[in-house]
């Protein structure tokens, strides 16, 4: 369990000096705080524990070295103690005196006095019984004889064996001082900073072990030769680790965010089906998201359509239920208007699963359709789709597409989630439901009021029954009509694919009603939580276990409000009732022939379980005392308040239990005669030996009092009520001590973690150390869980998935510590970043562990009550106040007060309602067993006396109804609040007029209001005198209450807004302590303010809490500073505590303003910027027509201000606009708070670092470039080869025109803008895959990607993004050698092969990788308004009123002399020199739009006609003629000029429009570009640079200014030397030498000598140049999202586009690039059919029996079935064999690029226009057995990719199924290739079995001629002219007859006279029948006549 060292003193020490010990086991070491000065004795005083994982051996060490401390050399040792530790694992515990020795083992007279403890693991804690905790106060220690309660006990005595010794009390407040532990340490809370330095030097005897600032620590650290690498520090919390703490961390976070409507959207692309099973079926796909339900278009008979269709979903609806539902995609056959179709397969998934995906989508992925219906068939095929699900702003990212070649590979790609099987199987999953309990009434009917009141029938009025709710399906038990404890006893079976891919069981219980149901509680079971997927995994199991069920309250009304909260969405605040219920799984054997095959949920009834199995009943003891109610809400009224608090139904009084007599029975528990005695037990009031009693669940009601304006509170001041409820729950508080263990290491952990980020925002040294100790804590502590649950008593009650999940915490945990340990060990200073993303997966991943699914006690609810109202709650799970005896096991709660703030219930909670706090409680709850509750009070402030009620007052243990507290002490409070910054905008000016109301217990104090302002410098000392606490005085000191602080805005009229909230602990000084270092003064910190959920600026303060003592005020320090200021009786905050302030001179470049909106109706006109910082300011020039130049004429202001040194507490800098208007008004248009000056800081350059930048050349090595830009011949050659080898070992076909085949050369002509873009499209594809798999490569070679990191640091863009591409320039090499390699052998015969020169594809914008273009002019938006009420970001759009450009330097004053010492330093420009102009400048931009990709649908049909439009200024371009027809990846190719005037049109938007033929367009989406911002960046993304040099051809260079000519310019603006270009191709620019060729051919294929090239590649490689080097914009294509603001935040669709700009006062531009789309080529594809081959045979002979068939067979190319074509029959086959020679002509238009047909056609009969669409060229021939009299019959079919399909076989015997099923193996052609391809090829279909086989074989010719080849040599259909085909050798049926007459009569006469014979048959009949009636006629007449 644990060692526990006290080390008390150390005696006989010589001299005066600093003293520090240091206590070593196991190789953890602790230091001890340092001691200052001490003489002889140094009174260390100090605990340190040991957490052991395996039982401490007798024969190891403890190690104490004690030193003399030296801030500044290593610390001198005085002495060593050693001791083995035999003794104290006997005996447990030792005292020992005893002297140290010195370095040679002889003994010193300083002496040693220690404490230790041990307390073993196989935990003594299991072995006491009951009895002993009711009566011996456990474990003491020894000669500590007090009484339980006395006050003094201040530590809860059980907990003494694991805990600290408290000694005597005289030393009690040295002890205390480490009351600083696990929580409520400051910086557990997440109230602005973790405090690591000012709050641990808590007094001078103090352990210091957080303060790494002090470089001693440090020197002392590594005086013992560590290295710096492996030091870690710990928190305090690890010094003294569970010494308790009486207050817990109260949560900062108000609102409920759950239950919320939010923006969702659900896109869903039908790409193709493929292997459906079916004959001949025309396939629709119904794709269904929740309810709603769209289909595709119908494709006809084909087994593998292409859809291609896009379909979208918009929902609003709360995270949860948007989860929840169900996406299905099911596949339909021959559906039309009149039929529904039949099922061919379906496959659904939740809509969470494709959201935990990463980037939220499925892309290009193959789902497996299965049948529902039929279990036992296989898979009914393949549906490839894309799914997505974007909640508002998430973006998505698509992948590139330009070829899909890997998608094929269906068994890689499936639609399923990683982890998950792709051979999923059926499985039944059983829920049992047994009984419910704790039901409230529902009368929802009121019918049955009427009833009651008539027949009097007094029934319970719910009749429920449970409903279950999985993967689309429901389920539902019977209806128990009229019982609040039903019993069902039944159980629910799904059947559904397993692993599912639906995340949550959804298990509610219902009232029936005859008019509507209505949910009385719902549970969610996450499948995650109840199953586990390891190779140890098990499968979903539950319970038998309680379910609790939470919801509204419980009092009956007719309409609920919060009804909601009962269907599960938000946080229930109530005890509903409680479910006991399982569930199982059970895989099915699908092979097994007795297995009901249907998938329909079935109901069954199901066997009980026996009382006992959920565990033993214990009565449950719940203490909580109310130590104080403040901060009220006026709003409720002042009419009496009490406080209730339940569990369960237990204390609930108002609507709990309606009869004693049901709450004894229901908790019975084993039988009858335990329930008896239950029953006796509560009924007997009078007390029972335990004095029994009855509980007590509210507070007295009280009057509230007046706080201030907002708030009252309720006197609460030495009288404090308490409440105690007994309660009897089945005991299973194992799951619930095994999640607190769980909880802890995650809170410690998160805590550490925060620590570590804080150290890193505020820049303190070290962080990686900290970090280390974070890791060290997080494996003690899992080792720890280990050994705690390990231990588990095996009871009854466990149930499987207890087992089951014990196990798996366990192996993760072991797991998790090992990590850690291992991590520990890398985690250096550079590798921090993402060692820290690591630890916290961790972190999330404990917190899913600690979920325990199966719930035991139900949480408690704490209702405030006004006027028989419930008005505000606050839930506390009952697991975090739950007792144990092993501290790690006790709740984080349990025995603490805890500081809880009341909310309102349900939707009322949401919005700014939720903001305001309804109640402060300071609460303290205790929940434990009823016998062990002899410590209950033990947390609680000292000082009190019990009240008990009459009958409990002489019974030691009985609770208390109140406290009265005897002991008080009174304190002044100094708030030294300084200021605010990044508040939040209350008013409708966009700016607010803040103070901040500080509370403390019942006192509140308001700070003065500062107008206008965001970031307001209150700079104001609060005191709050007479404060008084109750309780101890050293408690106080450890654990102060907390302060609230709250920032209003003040209105002139109504009431002031809230505009956030945090909460800070104070600085605590008691009455004999010095207010001196380190602890006081205290410093200022930052604490984050929220409003709700969000953060909401932060507060910069300080707070120190002063003990007023018996001298009174005179003793405290004085308040120092002028109180009579010209603010009047505003104390200032003191000098001690304000920041240093030094002078810093602001200068700011005003460049102009943009885009300023109008001002209430009026156009802005003379617009002026208003610059403040600090209260010192400067204003622009006013600009005097906005209209007409928005920019600034004077360009450069600068204003001095005193700011502080600590550039963490700069205040932030305000930019406000406002326009002047007439009689000097000023109105503001909007304003802007730059939160952070940092950024624009200037730090002068380091002097050291620049001087080898001047020394000696540095030859610029292009090598790194190879891989992706190819700079010289040689590469490139190599370059293709490997292109080639990729190929061929891909054998699938290429990605661009230039790249096509190995025989052809691509011909310059061929080549085109298009063969460059997909050739780079290729690149980029291949460049991510580098750079996953080096991803994967840097974590197992971590070491030397540290070093190499190390290296690439030095280049210039030291961000993130400069490092990712240095690696990847690093990496490709590598992989580049070995292609190289490969194909070197072939180089020789290839010299002439030529590379497309390629461009960069960026798949985002273009800002995005330059960093928005704000190298030195940055855009600032101006706001305007209110902050919306609801909590979402994207309402900042809507506030910006304008934009500010300009830009601002800090400087300390005197100005840096590098800076005025440059030559042509202009005064004006201070530190903004070499700035261009501002003057309006004419330019001509040049857009050009590549394409747009998944556009959002815009028409019902899910498609969009598309075209662009344009705006720039006052042109507006509609390209309205162009566009393009039922597309959503439309490919516009084109360009645009517009000619602009910037700055006045210098926002372009380039928007994507919907054509419609009625009514107006719709817009799809638009995206807006900042052309000023890149014309004038220093990364010159004016036109783009190309890759090479050329004057002609596809890759003509399109500047105006030639590479050298801009070289030279840059060189200029640089104040660079050079360029020097010298021979042998080189050229120096500064001190870099660049090499390159020389040569270039012009359109003659003259060589001429040039120094383009040489100029290009230093352009290339700009940013190697020393400090005016920055990345140029390459030549690219940049993708852009499309936005719509009706849809804020949701991309629509994505752009690709790039822009050009040219100067119109420079020489203008070649005319543009022609990017205009491929025009598809026309092919005519002819096919022959030779001869068919073995096929199935279907028509029986009449005479003999004998099969035959009549063959003909049918061809088509894909999309175009209406154009199939057939050959002539080939009648009467006996073998199977059939000979055609019959020549089928498809033309079509085909795209080489993207190898896709395409096709022109109308949707329908009504359509407008023709649509194109582009499908996968692929060719279908199937067999046919022709029949006269019926419909033909379909034998079998093959379908052939025209770029990949098998080879034919040579003979119609080498024919094999192989050909259709494996294809991976064989050798694929493509026609477009090979041209011409004859062969055999098999017919096949599925049999009844599912089974493919072999239906035929057929010879086939293909041959694919060009439009022009074709028109040549002509071919005719069929068997014609020209070039006619022989008739085929068919045998001739004419003569058969010879060998069988009667055959040929059958053929002859029957087939083809058979109707005609029948009908002259018949009609004979007929004939022959009529003229017997007339024959007999006569005759019998007469007969009958004659009467004969």
């Amino acid at each position: 369990m644990a060692l526990q060292l006290q080390l008390r003193t150390v005696s006989g020490l010589r001299g005066r000096a600093d003293r520090i010990a240091k206590a070593a086991f196991r190789g953890l070491s602790f230091y001890t705080r340092v001691l200052e000065s001490c003489e002889d004795e140094a009174r260390f005083d100090e605990t340190f524990r040991w957490p052991v994982a395996s039982n401490v051996d007798g024969n190891e060490i403890l190690e104490i070295q004690v030193f003399n401390y030296s801030k500044v050399f290593t610390n001198r040792l005085i002495g060593t103690f050693r001791m083995v530790l035999q003794k104290v694992v006997e005996e447990g515990h030792v005292e020992v005196m005893d002297t140290l020795i010195d370095d040679n083992n002889s003994a010193i007279q300083t002496s040693i006095s220690i404490e230790i403890r041990y307390q073993a693991q196989d935990g003594t804690v299991g072995t006491w019984s009951d009895k002993e905790f009711l009566e011996t106060p456990g474990l003491r220690p020894e000669g500590d004889g007090r009484c339980p309660l006395e006050t003094d006990s201040l530590l809860p005595g059980l907990r003494q064996s694991s805990d600290v010794s408290p000694g005597k009390s005289s030393q009690q407040p040295a002890d205390r001082s480490f009351r600083r532990a696990g929580k409520g340490v400051f910086s557990a809370m997440k109230l602005g900073k973790a405090r690591p330095t000012k709050d641990d030097h808590r007094k001078q005897d103090e352990p210091a072990v957080l303060e790494a600032e002090d470089l001693d620590r440090k020197a002392m650290r590594l005086g013992g030769g560590l290295d710096p690498d492996t030091i870690s520090l710990a928190s305090v919390t690890a010094v003294t680790t569970n010494v308790s703490n009486k207050r817990s961390k109260p949560d900062i976070k108000m609102e409920p965010s759950a239950g919320r409507p939010m923006d969702y959207q659900v896109s869903v692309t039908i790409i193709e089906a493929r292997q459906l099973v079916g004959l001949n079926m025309d396939p629709v796909v119904c794709v269904e998201v929740g309810e709603e339900k769209k289909y595709t278009s119908m494709k006809e008979s084909t087994n593998c359509p292409y859809y291609n269709e896009y379909f979208v979903f918009d929902f609003h609806v709360p995270p949860d239920v948007m989860f929840d539902k169900i996406i299905k995609l099911s596949v339909i056959h021959s559906k039309n208007l009149l039929r529904s179709g039949t099922l061919v397969g379906s496959f659904k998934m939740d809509v969470g699963t494709v959201y935990t995906q990463p980037e939220h989508q499925f892309y290009h992925k193959w789902a497996i359709l299965s049948d529902p219906e039929d279990l036992t068939a296989g898979l009914k095929g393949y549906l490839k789709c894309d799914i997505a699900v974007v909640g508002k702003g998430d973006n998505i990212k698509t992948p590139h597409k330009a070829n899909e070649t890997d998608e094929d590979d269906i068994e890689g790609n499936l639609l399923l989630p990683d982890g998950v099987p792709p051979e999923r199987q059926w499985a039944r999953f059983y829920i049992k439901i047994y009984r419910a309990e704790g039901l409230p009434r529902m009368n929802t009917s009121i019918m049955a009021n009427v009833k009651k009141a008539l027949i009097g029938e007094n029934k319970d009025l719910v009749d429920p029954y449970v409903q279950v709710v999985f993967a689309g399906q429901k389920g539902k038990t019977s209806v128990q009509k009229s019982s609040y404890e039903p019993l069902w006893n039944e159980q629910i079976i799904f059947t559904e694919m397993f692993p599912p891919l639906c995340k949550r069981i959804k298990v509610q219980i219902r009232d029936s009603d005859k008019v509507n149901d209505v949910a009385i509680g719902t549970h969610f079971i996450d499948l995650r939580k109840i199953s586990n997927e390891g190779d140890k995994g098990y499968l979903p199991t539950f319970g038998p276990a309680w379910v609790n069920m939470y919801g509204s309250t419980r009092n009956y009304t007719l309409m609920d409000e919060h009804q909601e909260l009962n269907e599960g969405l938000g946080e229930g605040v109530s005890f509903r009732a409680r479910l006991l219920m399982s569930l199982a799984v059970e895989i099915l054997d699908t092979s097994n022939p007795e297995i009901n095959s249907s998938t329909e949920v079935q109901v069954e009834q199901a066997t009980s379980v026996a009382d006992n199995c959920t565990g033993k009943m214990e009565e449950f003891f719940l203490f909580g005392a109310f130590l104080e109610a403040t901060m009220i809400d006026r709003k409720i009224g002042d009419k009496p308040i009490n406080f209730e608090v339940t569990i369960g139904n237990y204390g609930n009084q108002i609507d709990g239990m309606a009869k004693p007599v049901l709450r004894r029975k229901k908790e019975g528990g084993d039988g009858d005669e335990e329930e008896s005695e239950l029953l006796q037990n509560s009924s007997e009031d009078e007390g029972g030996e335990d004095g029994e009693m009855v509980s007590v669940s509210s507070s007295q009601p009280m009057k509230p009092l007046v706080t201030d304006r907002n708030y009252f509170h309720l006197p609460y001041f030495e009288k404090k009520p308490c409440i105690y409820i007994k309660s009897w729950w089945q005991d299973q508080r194992r799951r619930l001590y095994n999640a607190n263990i769980m909880d802890k290491i995650a809170d410690k952990l998160e805590e550490g973690l925060n620590d570590v980020q804080e150290m890193i925002k505020t820049e303190k040294p070290h962080p990686e150390r900290r970090l280390r100790g974070v890791l060290e804590e997080l494996s003690s502590g899992c080792l720890r869980f280990v050994t705690l649950a390990d231990k588990d008593q095996h009871h009854a009650s466990r149930t499987r998935l207890d087992r089951e999940r014990l196990k798996s915490c366990m192996r993760e945990l072991e797991n998790m510590g090992q990590q850690a340990t291992t991590l520990r060990s890398q985690v250096k200073k550079n590798t921090m970043k993402d060692k820290l993303k690591l630890v916290q997966n961790f972190l999330q991943k404990l917190r899913f562990l600690a979920d325990e699914p199966q719930h035991t006690i139900p949480d408690i609810f704490i209702w405030m009550i006004s006027n028989n109202k419930r008005i505000a709650y606050a839930r506390v799970p009952s697991k975090d106040i739950l007792y144990s005896i092993v501290d790690e096991e006790m709740g984080k709660d349990c025995a603490k007060v805890k500081t809880v703030f009341l909310k309102l219930p349900g939707k009322r909670g949401f919005g700014p309602a939720g903001w305001t706090v309804q109640a402060k409680m300071e609460i303290y709850l205790w929940l434990g067993l009823n016998k062990q509750r002899k410590d209950f009070l033990s947390g609680l402030p000292c000082g009190f006396e019990e009240k008990k009620i009459a009958r409990g007052q002489n019974l030691p243990s009985f609770p208390p109804i109140s406290l009265l507290y005897t002991k008080k002490q009174v304190f002044q409070l100094r708030a030294h609040m300084y200021q605010a910054r990044s508040l939040f905008a209350a008013d409708s000016s966009g700016l607010s007029d803040p103070f901040a109301r500080v509370f403390f217990t019942s006192q509140s104090q308001c700070t003065e209001v500062l107008n206008e302002t965001l970031c307001p410098t209150w700079d104001q000392l609060l005191v709050f005198d007479n404060v008084e606490l109750y309780g101890e005085a050293h408690e106080m000191r450890d654990d102060p209450p907390i302060i609230v602080i709250e920032i209003y805005d003040q209105d002139t009229v109504g009431k002031a807004d809230f505009m956030g909230r945090t909460f800070a602990k104070p600085v605590v000084k008691m009455s004999d302590e010095q207010y001196c270092p380190p602890r006081f003064p205290p410093q200022l910190e930052y604490y984050q303010i929220y409003r709700g959920n969000s953060t909401a600026g932060d507060l910069l303060a300080a707070f120190e809490l002063l003990q007023i003592g018996p001298g009174g005020k005179s003793d405290l320090p004085p308040i120092d500073g002028p109180t009579d200021m010209d603010r009047g009786p505003i104390l200032p905050v003191p000098l001690g505590i304000r920041p240093v302030l030094s002078k810093y001179r602001v200068e700011i470049l005003f460049w102009g303003l943009r885009d300023l909106k109008r001002v209430n109706l009026a156009q802005v006109d003379r617009p002026r910027v208003d610059i403040e910082c600090a209260g010192k300011g400067v204003q622009s020039a006013l600009i005097q027509n906005y209209k007409k130049n928005p920019n600034f004429s004077t360009l450069v202001k600068w204003f001095e201000v005193d700011l502080p040194e600590n550039e963490l507490l700069h205040p932030p800098l305000n930019i406000r606009v406002v326009d002047c208007r007439a009689f000097g008004r000023y109105t503001l248009v909007g304003s802007h708070a730059v939160s952070s000056l940092r950024k624009f800081i200037y730090r002068p350059p380091d002097k050291k670092a620049q001087h080898w930048n001047m020394t000696g050349e540095i030859v610029v090595n292009m090598e790194p470039e190879v891989p992706i830009k190819k700079m010289e011949t040689m590469v490139k050659l190599e370059a293709s080869e490997e292109e080639k080898e990729k190929k061929k070992k891909k054998k699938k076909g290429g990605g661009g025109g230039g790249e096509e085949v190995e025989e052809e050369e691509p011909d310059e002509s061929m080549l085109d803008w298009w063969s460059k873009y997909f050739a780079s499209i290729e690149t980029m594809k291949e460049q991510l895959r580098q750079q996953e798999a080096a991803a994967a490569e840097a974590e197992e070679k971590e070491e030397m990607e540290i070093a190499e990191e190390i290296k690439l640091d030095d280049s210039p863009m030291k961000g993130f993004k400069g490092q990712a591409k240095n690696k990847e320039k690093s990496k490709a090499p590598k992989d580049d050698k070995k292609k190289k390699q490969q194909s070197a052998p072939e180089l020789p015969e290839k010299k002439n092969k030529q590379k497309i020169d390629e461009l960069k594809v960026f798949n985002k914008e273009l800002e995005a990788e330059f960093d928005n273009f704000e190298d030195w002019l940055h855009t600032f938006n101006l706001l305007r308004g209110k902050i919306g009420d609801n909590d979402d970001n994207a309402t900042e759009e809507e506030r910006i009123v304008g934009r500010f450009k300009g830009s601002m330097c800090v400087y300390k004053v005197p100005l840096p002399d590098d800076i005025t010492k440059e030559a042509g330093y202009d005064p004006n420009f201070g530190m903004f020199q070499g700035i261009p102009s501002n003057d309006p400048i004419n330019v001509l931009v040049r857009v050009y739009i590549v394409r747009a990709t998944d556009l959002h649908p815009a028409d019902i049909n899910g498609k969009a006609d598309p075209y662009i439009a344009i705006k720039l200024g006052k042109t507006d371009i509609k390209d309205k003629e162009n566009y393009i027809s039922k597309q959503l990846n439309p490919v516009f190719g084109k360009s645009f000029d517009i000619e602009a005037t910037f700055p006045m049109e210098s926002m372009l938007t380039v928007a994507v429009y919907d054509w419609d033929l009625v009514g107006t367009d719709d817009l799809i989406g638009e995206t807006k570009i900042d052309l000023e911002n890149r014309y004038y960046s220093k990364h010159r993304a004016t036109c783009g640079v190309s890759q090479t040099y050329s004057i002609h051809g596809y890759n003509v260079w399109r500047d105006p200014m030639k590479p050298s000519q801009i070289l030279s310019k840059l060189c200029k603006e640089g104040k660079v030397d050079g360029p020097h270009f010298g021979p042998g191709g080189r050229v120096k620019v500064a001190n870099r030498v660049f090499t390159g060729p020389t040569e270039i051919e012009d359109e003659n294929g003259q060589k001429k000598q040039t120094d383009e090239h040489l100029a290009l590649s230093v352009l290339r490689h700009w940013e190697d140049i020393p400090r005016a080097g920055c990345k140029l914009v390459p030549e690219h294509v940049e993708t852009r999202p499309l936005l719509n603001p009706d849809k804020p935040g949701i991309e629509q669709g994505r752009l690709e586009m790039w822009v050009d700009m040219f100067p119109m006062d420079m020489p203008a531009p070649g005319p543009a690039t022609d990017i205009s789309p491929r025009k598809p080529k026309k092919y005519e594809l002819r096919v022959i059919v030779w001869n068919t081959d073995e096929v199935i045979l279907e028509d029986d002979d009449y005479f003999t029996g004998e099969k035959s068939s009549d063959i003909f067979v049918r061809g088509w190319l894909k999309g175009q079935q209406e154009d199939k074509q057939d050959t002539d029959v080939h009648y009467h086959s006996l073998t199977g064999e059939g000979n055609f020679n019959w020549r089928y002509i498809f033309p079509f238009d085909y795209l080489m690029a993207e190898e896709k047909i395409v096709i022109s056609k109308k949707e329908s009969m009504f359509s407008w226009d023709e649509t194109e669409y582009k499908i996968p060229a692929r060719l279908t021939l199937q067999v046919w057995d022709a029949d006269h009299f019926s419909a033909d019959d379909f034998l079998g079919a093959i379908e052939l990719d025209l770029n990949r399909f098998p080879r034919g076989a040579k003979t119609s015997k080498q024919c094999s199924l192989e050909m259709v099923t494996n294809e991976a193996e064989l050798p694929m052609v493509s026609i477009f290739k090979q041209k011409r391809v004859k062969g055999w090829w098999p017919f096949v279909a599925r049999d009844e079995n599912d089974e493919l086989e072999v239906t035929g074989k057929v010879e086939a010719e293909l041959h694919l001629l060009t439009a022009e080849e074709a028109e040549k040599s002509p071919a005719g259909l069929a068997r014609n002219e020209p070039d006619p085909l022989e008739k085929p050798n068919r045998p001739d049926t004419s003569f058969i007859w010879f060998l069988n007459p009667l055959k040929s009569i059958k053929y002859l006469i029957c087939t083809r006279y058979k109707w005609l014979i029948i009908k002259i048959v018949l009609a004979l009949l007929l004939l022959i029948m009529v003229a017997l009636f007339l024959y007999s006629m006569p005759g019998y007449m007469v007969k009958k006549l004659l009467g004969a």
